[in-house]
């Protein structure tokens, strides 16, 4: 189940614009392109005619943009790709909903791997105001069936309200009160939101000169409920954000990295998983994660565990089969047997509302199914009723999740929002994040081994990729 990468292949340079934001009137999507990029390739010292030349002989463009209706126009990846001077080279799109940025960062890494090229660009964009937000949640709601689903009111937050419930009918009362929970689901809210804070290039920051008074600046817990329910239970300070932006990321092989780095991020596994779109249409079957072969090692090692698992409906609405799929592939390459959460020192996970974090955890395998919360509501707090800017999860030996703040928190521009985690966590692994941030609050103070996790949907397309210090 494991596959393998046919070469090393390392994560080089990464860049982003300058601000993301609910709207930028003063940069078109191919602008937003081009500025990402030009910050990667400085990443590796070459010029951009160096850089072009080096594309020409060797390299490979993958561009990701989820829409062709947010900036009304069509084949949008060649006009990026035209602004940015890369022809003749060997390009295509990825796209793939929520999950278009991870996908489109994994077919850059599956382009070197293979040995077909040596040097690949992902750039990811949206350009999500030129429409308004009503409009711009009916297009992303195209992206549920339209046959079935959208003409029943199906808008992603009401999706996620429904998997809340559903998580909620299965747990509460067994592993976690709906106290706790909803504890959880205000400190992820304000844990977010308050990271993107020392982001000056995030959408909430209130440094970025884009940001709206509404949307931008610290929250406390009791801000949560204050901000109006969106869909029960979700009110909109669990939400991500409509976004425009961009990033781009430079992967090569490794005798080609060598030309431009000493410290190398070796990608160490990928996994891509995938479910049915039509919610209504997933497994609800007794005992489903041992049936489908789906524990990871260290939860086989637990017999109390696997008892339980042979009992818990799997996965219905509480989880996302395709998150499991692609972090047990992923783990698998990599050869990673103990538990992740563990494991990594950091991880930076599709948080489009707070329960798809207490989903996500439980699905790269941080902590049984049912319990992600007790992650969380131990998180202490202040008068003001913020908890820790980017405090480890998990305790002493935890992890560290979305220190940029996440979709809720910096962005979700949803062709680069799988392209921005991995950028994030190049900037963590080489200590860049007060050049980046313009802050050292969210520096990690050493970063061996990271994940970066992207999500399409309802959980219909998911890719997991985990990464590694070189050096």
């Amino acid at each position: 189940m494991a596959g393998k990468l046919e070469r090393k292949v390392v994560l080089l340079s990464g860049g982003k614009v300058d601000y993301f934001a609910k709207a930028n009137p003063d940069l078109l999507f191919y602008e937003m392109a081009m500025q990402a990029t030009k910050e990667a390739v400085a990443g590796i010292g070459l010029k951009p005619k160096e850089f072009r030349a080096l594309m020409k002989e060797k390299g490979a463009v993958i561009i990701t943009h989820f829409a062709d209706h947010f900036a009304g126009q069509l084949l949008g990846e060649a006009l990026a790709r035209d602004y940015i001077g890369l022809n003749p080279v060997e390009s295509y799109r990825v796209v793939g909903g929520g999950c278009t940025g991870g996908l489109g960062v994994q077919s850059a890494i599956e382009k070197v791997a293979s040995g077909r090229q040596d040097i690949a660009l992902a750039v990811g964009y949206e350009k999500m105001s030129e429409v308004d937000t009503f409009q711009g949640n009916e297009f992303i709601a195209h992206a549920s069936c339209t046959v079935t689903d959208l003409p029943q009111g199906g808008f992603y937050p009401l999706y996620y309200a429904a998997m809340a419930q559903a998580y909620m009918d299965t747990f509460v009362g067994h592993t976690v009160s709906g106290e706790e929970l909803r504890d959880a689901f205000d400190k992820i809210a304000v844990l977010m939101r308050n990271n993107a804070q020392y982001n000056r290039r995030a959408q909430t920051c209130r440094e970025n000169p884009y940001a709206t008074p509404t949307t931008s600046g610290f929250i406390g817990v009791e801000d949560v409920p204050k901000s109006a329910i969106v869909a029960t239970p979700s009110y909109r300070l669990d939400c991500c954000l409509m976004t425009d932006g961009a990033s781009a990321l430079i992967v090569a092989s490794e005798d080609l990295a060598k030309e431009f780095t000493d410290q190398p991020i070796l990608v160490t596994g990928v996994g891509n998983g995938t479910d049915s779109m039509r919610t209504g249409e997933r497994a609800r079957t007794t005992g489903g994660l041992v049936k489908e072969d789906l524990l990871l090692p260290h939860e086989l090692a637990d017999p109390e565990l696997v008892k339980r698992y042979q009992t818990l409906e799997y996965p219905g609405l509480h989880s996302f089969r395709a998150g499991r799929w692609a972090a047990k592939k992923a783990y698998a390459m990599a050869g990673i047997t103990e538990n992740p959460l563990e494991y990594f020192d950091l991880i930076e996970i599709h948080d489009a509302f707070v329960i798809s974090v207490i989903q996500t955890m439980e699905d790269l395998g941080m902590i049984p199914y049912g319990y992600a919360s007790s992650l969380f509501t131990g998180l202490p707090l202040n008068k003001q009723g913020q908890v820790p800017i980017n405090p480890k999860i998990g305790g002493k030996n935890g992890v560290y999740v979305n220190p940029s703040g996440g979709l809720i928190g910096q962005m979700h521009a949803v062709g680069a929002t799988g392209n921005t985690q991995a950028v994030d966590v190049i900037w963590q692994m080489k200590g860049m994040i007060e050049e980046k941030y313009g802050h050292a609050e969210l520096q990690i103070p050493r970063v061996e081994k990271a994940l970066f996790h992207s999500h399409a949907g309802t959980g219909s397309d998911i890719t997991v990729t985990t990464v590694e210090k070189g050096w």
